[in-house]
Formats: C-alpha cells, structure tokens, sequence
C-alpha cells in the first residue's frame, strides 16, 4: 500500500494522484467516512447501473417531472400488492 499526504484546498478539494487514478478504469469514487477514516474507492457507475432496479425514472414515467415521496410510496404499495 502506498502513502501520500494531500493537503486539501480552501474549497476542501483533495487531488488523486494521476498514477493512483490510472491503476483504475474509471474516475468515479465512492467515499466512505468511518469515526477514524476516510476511504476512497473506485467504482464502476455502469456496473451500480446494471444491478439497480429502477422502479421510477421521472423522464420515463412522468414527463421528466418528480413525485412526492408519498405519492411513490402508494404506486409502490399498490404493486405489491
């Protein structure tokens, strides 16, 4: 495992290192923040896409316009049965 320290900027911008990012096909992160640590790790956004069900998409199924979450709960319930 390699170490670096990255001082972050005045907006709290951090910089991967170039060699770190190129290690990995893509250039999305998943941050997780436990009591004493940050990680970092790279994720694929296609493959998350591929394991979603989508059971509401406001473009798809309401002319690009959102519902209130109430309104989701009952289409929801009334598929469930």
């Amino acid at each position: 495992m390699q170490a670096t320290i990255q001082k972050a900027t005045s907006r709290g911008q951090i910089t991967l290192p170039a060699a770190w990012r190129r290690q990995f096909n893509t250039n999305s992160y998943i941050l997780e923040t436990t009591d004493t640590f940050l990680k970092i790790k790279p994720v694929d956004i296609d493959e998350l896409v591929r394991e979603e069900l989508v059971i509401f998409d406001a473009d798809r199924d309401h002319e690009g316009k959102g519902i209130k979450a109430k309104n989701l709960i009952k289409i929801i319930d009334s598929i469930d049965g």
